[in-house]
């Protein structure tokens, strides 16, 4: 039986939170006798320490920042976490300020960026301002990895800050940033404000993105199996409501209430379409890809290069308890796989290619297998 005490479960107001808030909104929770109070929070440093000190039960998490409170280097001491469920794939996307993406030429590929970052350089003007929404994000990674694949050293050559995702918008607009990488729907928001122009969604640099998990402590966990599988269920079940082409303009208005994501439904409903909430396995936490995770975490020195990352992967992403929600609910358990899916053309990474990658390839792409 699954505790009977109040929940609380943190989330950040991004279209990823979708399975969570489904789940809430439509009875989910409810249906597996849970009592959740879902807590819109202010940015992810936030859900990071009210995971830690126990204040929040779990969250919607971003995928890197689990894996780095686990291993100690988020800035806290480590907090082991686990993740019994991925949020979905895709989501991010980067975009450059109208005025930015006009002075880099035609185009808004890294290329017309790297050139004009190169004349800034030679002119001894100020260095372009990008913003990600957290040092630990498959956003920080993405952008980095397409900077650099044009030749842009992400340390040396432009200023890398970090803003909740919701204010991207308003310092794009504002000059203070020149472009980001956030989760939609602030991309679509900012296009529509006319203050950026999408560059590239991250589907199209890394097919089937990992981005999201929910994530407890290792201790929670420990102490509310029963529970911790109850809340999969439920979330497994808000994430395939959200998934139905059917349901998708409902999603929108459910998302677009204040206390969620805030934001206009029409521009979210025209952010959705990239992201996979649940199909073809999109729920099972699968270890490659916190290892291709914690290979980029490793490349840009933001996790100790002698970390034992399969050890840790395995840690923390645990297709275990997915599996026994997944059967409990009929669906097939996780398609666990060494492998990650490439670029369009249906090319694929090993895990063992990604790790020789960040050893070996620091400012270079990940070798095709």
């Amino acid at each position: 039986m699954s505790d009977a005490r109040p929940l609380k479960l943190g989330f950040i107001p991004l279209n990823d939170a979708a399975a969570m808030i489904v789940a809430q909104e439509k009875g989910f929770f409810a249906a597996e006798g849970l009592a959740v109070t879902l807590s819109r929070e202010v940015s992810w440093a936030t859900i990071r320490d009210k995971v830690a000190v126990g204040a929040l039960d779990g969250a919607h998490m971003l995928a890197p920042l689990a894996l780095a409170m686990t291993s100690g280097a988020s800035g806290l001491d480590p907090t082991p976490l686990v993740a019994p469920l991925a949020l979905g794939l895709n989501g991010p996307a980067i975009t450059l300020a109208s005025r930015l993406a006009a002075a880099a030429g035609p185009g808004t590929g890294a290329e017309g960026l790297a050139r004009l970052i190169a004349r800034r350089r030679a002119e001894d003007a100020s260095r372009i301002t990008l913003a990600v929404v957290f040092p630990f994000s498959a956003h920080n990674y993405l952008l980095r990895d397409w900077l650099a694949a044009a030749g842009v050293d992400p340390d040396r050559d432009i200023r890398l800050t970090v803003a909740p995702p919701s204010r991207m918008t308003e310092l794009l607009s504002g000059g203070v940033i020149e472009g980001f990488c956030a989760t939609e729907p602030w991309n679509a928001v900012a296009v529509a404000a006319g203050a950026g122009v999408l560059a590239v969604r991250g589907s199209q640099l890394w097919p089937r993105m990992p981005d999201k998990v929910f994530a407890v402590t290792e201790a929670w966990a420990s102490a509310h199996t029963e529970t911790l599988q109850a809340l999969s269920r439920a979330m497994i079940r808000g994430a395939a409501w959200a998934d139905e082409p059917g349901n998708r303009g409902d999603l929108a208005a459910l998302l677009a209430q204040p206390g969620y994501v805030g934001a206009d439904a029409e521009l979210i409903a025209a952010s959705l379409p990239d992201i996979v909430f649940h199909a073809e396995g999109a729920n099972a936490p699968l270890p490659v890809h916190a290892g291709w995770l914690l290979a980029q975490m490793a490349r840009w020195g933001h996790i100790a290069a002698s970390t034992d990352i399969p050890d840790l992967a395995g840690r923390v992403y645990r297709p275990d308890l997915y599996d026994a929600a997944a059967r409990a609910l009929g669906l097939p358990a996780a398609a666990l796989s060494d492998t990650l899916e490439g670029d369009g053309e249906g090319r694929r990474f090993g895990l063992t290619a990604a790790l020789r990658y960040a050893a070996d390839a620091p400012m270079s792409r990940l070798p095709r297998t």
